[in-house]
C-alpha cells in the first residue's frame, strides 16, 4: 500500500555542515534549526497554549508513555487527539516511550516482543512494543511519531550496545510495519551507545527500512559531554541531507549551538522548564540564580536584551520575592523567560545561517561567556 507523508522538509541555506530548512506540515510551518518545548502530560509546565505560541514556539513534544499511562488514549480520543485535548494549534512530535521505559532501569524485563513493566502511577504490570507504541501515537493524532526504541545505557560494553542496537533495528521494522497507513511522518531512532561502527550500522539499517527523518538517540545519558561530541562529529553529517535531523533529549544553549554547528535540525530538552522551576534563568552571559540574596534590591529587568513578558514587565527583585515565597508565578515568569530564551537563540542561529555568518555569531556567543569557542573536527 502506498502512503503518502504530511510533512515536507526544505534545506534552504548551509554555512559549513550548518543547515538552515523548513519543515512543513498541514498544521503549520517549523523554521530549523529549531528548539521544542517539552510538554509530558500535554503541558509545557507553566505554561498555557498562548503563551507557548507567544515566546515563538512554533512544535511542541508530547511523551507517549506518560499520556498512555495517564489520562489514557480513550479520554484523548474522545477530544479528537491531543491537539484538541491540549489546545494546541501547531505540530506535536511525542516519543515513542522507549526512553521513559530506559529510565524505570530494574522495574522493567526487556524481551523480543517488547517491554514489561511495573506502572510508576498505579504499580499495575503493562507491556509496550513497538505496535502498541504505533497504536497510541496513532490516537494521540501526532504530526511526528518516533519509533519504539531501546535506549542503549551509558557506560556499555561494545557487545551490550550492539545487541541492544540490532534489538533497535528489529524494533524499528516492526514500528514501520504498524506506521503502515498512518500518513503522519515517522523517524528512525540512530542508536549504537559511543561506538561509531555500531552507530553507522544502525545508520544503515535505518536507511533500509526507510524513514521520514532521522534522530540521534542515546545521547545525553550520563555521557561525558567529549563523547557526546564525538558522536556529533561524524553522525549528523552521514545522516540523509534531503531529511530532517533531529537530537533528542539535548540539551544546555551551549549543547544547542554545537550541534547545530555539526548539522543538526531539531532539539527537545526539560532544562529550560526545569531549570526555570529551580530559579536558574538564561541570559546571554550564562546562567542567573534570581533566588541568590543579592537580586533582593536589584530593579534592573532580568535580561535588557530580552523581548519576553518575563523581562519587559518585572525586575530581579520581583522575581526573586516570588521565588522566595514560592509563588506559582514565579515558576511560570521564569520558564517564560527560559524557553523565550531558547527560542531566541535559535533565530540567531537560523539568521546567521542564512546570511553565511555562523562562525561570527559562534564567536560572539562565546565571547558573551568567557567561554574559547570549542573546535570543529
Amino acid at each position: 500500500m502506498s502512503r503518502t507523508c504530511r510533512m515536507s522538509f526544505e534545506l534552504l541555506a548551509t554555512d559549513g555542515k550548518a543547515r538552515r530548512g523548513r519543515i512543513t506540515f498541514p498544521r503549520g510551518t517549523v523554521e530549523t534549526p529549531a528548539f521544542m518545548p517539552v510538554g509530558t502530560y500535554g503541558t509545557v509546565k507553566g505554561m498555557l497554549p498562548r503563551d507557548i505560541e507567544a515566546i515563538g514556539a512554533e512544535m511542541i513534544l508530547g511523551n507517549t508513555f506518560h499520556l498512555w499511562l495517564r489520562p489514557g488514549t480513550e479520554v484523548i480520543k474522545k477530544h479528537n487527539g491531543l491537539h484538541d485535548f491540549m489546545q494546541w494549534k501547531g505540530p506535536i512530535l511525542t516519543d515513542s516511550g522507549g526512553f521513559q521505559v530506559f529510565s524505570l532501569g530494574a522495574m522493567r524485563k526487556i524481551k523480543e516482543e517488547g517491554v514489561t513493566f511495573a506502572s510508576p502511577v498505579d504499580g499495575s504490570k503493562v507491556f509496550m512494543g513497538p505496535e502498541e507504541s504505533m497504536q497510541v501515537q496513532r490516537d494521540l493524532g501526532s504530526d511526528v511519531v518516533m519509533i519504539f526504541d531501546e535506549c542503549t545505557p551509558y557506560p556499555a560494553e561494545h557487545d551490550v550496545a550492539r545487541t541492544s542496537m540490532e534489538l533497535s533495528l528489529r524494533w524499528a521494522q516492526r514500528s514501520k510495519n504498524a506506521h503502515a497507513d498512518n500518513t503522519a511522518a515517522l523517524f528512525g531512532i540512530v542508536q549504537g551507545g559511543m561506538y561509531q561502527d555500531l552507530r553507522m550500522r544502525s545508520l544503515e539499517g535505518l536507511e533500509n527500512i526507510g524513514f521520514d527523518g532521522l534522530a540521534i538517540g542515546g545521547l545525553s545519558v550520563g555521557e561525558p559531554k567529549h563523547e557526546m561530541i564525538k558522536v556529533l562529529d561524524y553522525l549528523p553529517g552521514q545522516m540523509p541531507a534531503d531529511k530532517p535531523r533531529y537530537l533528542m533529549g539535548v540539551g544546555k544553549p551551549e549543547d544547542l549551538v554545537e550541534g547545530v554547528r555539526r548539522g543538526v535540525d531539531m532539539f527537545d530538552c526539560v532544562m529550560p522548564t526545569r531549570n526555570a522551576r529551580n530559579g536558574h534563568l538564561f541570559v546571554d552571559t550564562g546562567v542567573i540564580k534570581i533566588r541568590n540574596a543579592f537580586h533582593r534590591h536589584d530593579e534592573s529587568p532580568l535580561d535588557p536584551t530580552c523581548d519576553c513578558y518575563t523581562c519587559t514587565n518585572f525586575s530581579r527583585a520581583y522575581l526573586h520575592h516570588l521565588d522566595k515565597c514560592g509563588e506559582m508565578l514565579s515558576s511560570m515568569l521564569n520558564t517564560i523567560h527560559n524557553l523565550r530564551h531558547y527560542q531566541r537563540l535559535m533565530a540567531g542561529l537560523r539568521e546567521a545561517i542564512q546570511q553565511g555568518k555562523l562562525a561570527a555569531f559562534v564567536d560572539a556567543f562565546y565571547a558573551k561567556r568567557g567561554l574559547p569557542v570549542p573546535p570543529l573536527d
